[in-house]
């Protein structure tokens, strides 16, 4: 990379940071990443203690090819440096009532299952795989890359929007086709994995269903770790530089044109490209707090919606669940109901549902031998919410042990060696989320698209925006497309 090029400064090495970094990079840009941790990854970073290595964020990776096109970007091939295995089945599902189903990609397999616990429902589950696969044509390969900064271009999508039932909530769509309500569960869970309530969640995330079905669901040995590590490697083989312990205090203006940032060590940085993967309220309140913003004001920012917060509890065992597939999903009884208490009353209940990870059934160098590393993770209501959890987090961990060691893992007490836990204030403080929130912006129609912080500021010149709080969304496939935006939006350096 020439010394003359134009510099870039990307806040932020979560994976749309990094990704916008190695397109960047790809244009002729000479970037530089500021994280202000130790450690590269955002909400996809890894913990490491007592031997065991746990993914502190995603654990489900699905469209290989967004991450194939930025090692391709780099002359480099993804499958020579990432070992990435199918996962089938894709989940174990666990509902209340004791009964198991096997999620999976193989289409004999799930037909099988439906005709087996829903055999009414079946032309209804088909006509839904069929609509999905519209949904995804429109809104995922059509508008995920399109950049969202005019109205017009809003209106020329709602024809196409209005067409795959946007309007409507994404399980009142599944409800319209499918009358078990196991079934309801598996067609309309997913907003869930990208901070959405299904009941509220637009259609639109019908889409997941399909992505699951085509790429199929993957994981990388090593971890989702090594994915980030490999990023990095890309960034630096560009001539490009991660800088860690490197917070951003401001980001620096000249009339109404980006010119650099300021660090927290006061260093300050010249650039007239700035792109913050940082939550995107973060950037707007704190790192821009010191100019007037038309578009995102702070009343704007404490207007919005904000998904969930999330409560994690990464732990090893002594012993192996062999029994416990890599992804499972344990339905609670009051599924609607505790949606309701955690996204509109904001009240952490005493029930939950809970997501949990095994990697070692993939991976077992993730553990020492013999031994097992999981994380459960449990929707909670973010800090709106006004839970202390400096008082509840102990209690709330022991309920989850409780409930898992009832369940699927028999004996859980006494054989855990490693603990710790993650709960909304570690993403407010650690991350710098806003409320402490799991992925920014609540997905709902009216903040989408155009509705949502655009990948170019509106306020700005020279500022854009990736990550879970910009469009498209929250997901692996979503950061990663927020930074293939950025290809529309950002000059090219060498011209």
């Amino acid at each position: 990379m020439s010394r003359e090029a134009p510099a870039a400064l990307v806040i932020g090495s979560g994976f749309g940071g990094l990704a916008a970094a190695i397109r960047l990079g790809a244009r002729g840009y000479r970037v530089t990443v500021l994280e202000r941790l130790d450690r590269p990854g955002g909400r996809a970073a890894v913990h490491e203690q007592d031997g065991f290595r746990f993914d502190a964020g995603p654990t489900i990776v699905t469209m290989p090819q967004l991450f194939e096109e930025l090692w391709a970007l780099c002359g480099r091939r993804l499958r020579d440096e990432i070992d990435l295995r199918a996962l089938e089945p894709f989940y174990r599902v666990r509902f209340a009532d004791g009964s198991v189903v096997d999620w999976s990609g193989e289409e004999a397999s799930m037909r099988a299952l439906v005709e087996r616990i829903a055999p009414g429902d079946l032309a209804g589950y088909e006509r839904l795989l069929a609509w999905s696969q519209r949904v995804y044509a429109v809104a995922f390969e059509q508008l995920a890359h399109r950049p969202f900064d005019s109205l017009w271009s809003m209106a020329r999508a709602l024809p196409d929007l209005l067409r795959i039932g946007a309007l409507r909530s994404l399980h009142a769509r599944v409800a319209s086709e499918v009358r078990d309500e196991r079934l309801r569960f598996l067609l309309s869970f997913h907003p869930l994995f990208v901070g959405g309530n299904p009941f509220t969640a637009s259609a639109v995330y019908g889409l997941i269903l399909h992505l699951e079905r085509a790429a199929g669901v993957h994981f990388p040995m090593g971890g989702v770790g090594s994915l980030v590590r490999g990023m990095v490697s890309l960034i630096e083989g560009q001539g490009g530089r991660v800088r860690y312990g490197a917070g951003v205090r401001q980001i620096l203006l000249e009339q109404r044109s980006v010119r650099g940032v300021e660090l927290e060590s006061g260093e300050r940085l010249e650039a007239r490209v700035v792109v913050s993967n940082a939550d995107t309220a973060w950037t707007y309140a704190r790192l821009l707090g010191h100019a007037p913003r038309r578009h995102w004001s702070d009343r704007r920012l404490e207007r919005a919606r904000y998904s969930m917060g999330l409560f994690v509890w990464y732990f090893g065992t002594r012993v192996r669940y062999e029994d416990v597939p890599h992804h499972s999903i344990l339905v609670g009884p009051r599924y609607e109901q505790l949606l309701h208490d955690i996204f509109q009353r904001k009240r952490l209940a005493d029930d939950f549902s809970l997501y949990l990870h095994r990697p070692t059934a993939t991976d077992p160098s993730l553990a020492p031998r013999g031994c097992d590393a999981f994380y459960v993770l449990s929707p909670v209501p973010n800090l709106g919410s006004g839970v202390d959890w400096g008082q509840q987090a102990e209690s709330y961990r022991q309920r989850v042990e409780r409930f898992l060691e009832a369940t699927v893992l028999p004996g859980l007490a006494g054989n855990v060696v490693t603990s710790r836990v993650m709960t909304p204030v570690d993403f407010r403080d650690r991350l710098l989320s806003w409320q402490g929130a799991g992925f920014g912006m609540e997905p709902l129609l009216r903040q989408s698209a155009w509705f949502r912080p655009h990948n170019r500021s509106e306020d700005f010149e020279g500022l854009y925006l990736v990550g879970a709080g910009t469009h498209p969304g929250a997901g692996i496939p979503g950061v990663l497309s927020s930074a293939r935006v950025l290809d529309e939006l950002v000059p090219d350096a060498r011209d």
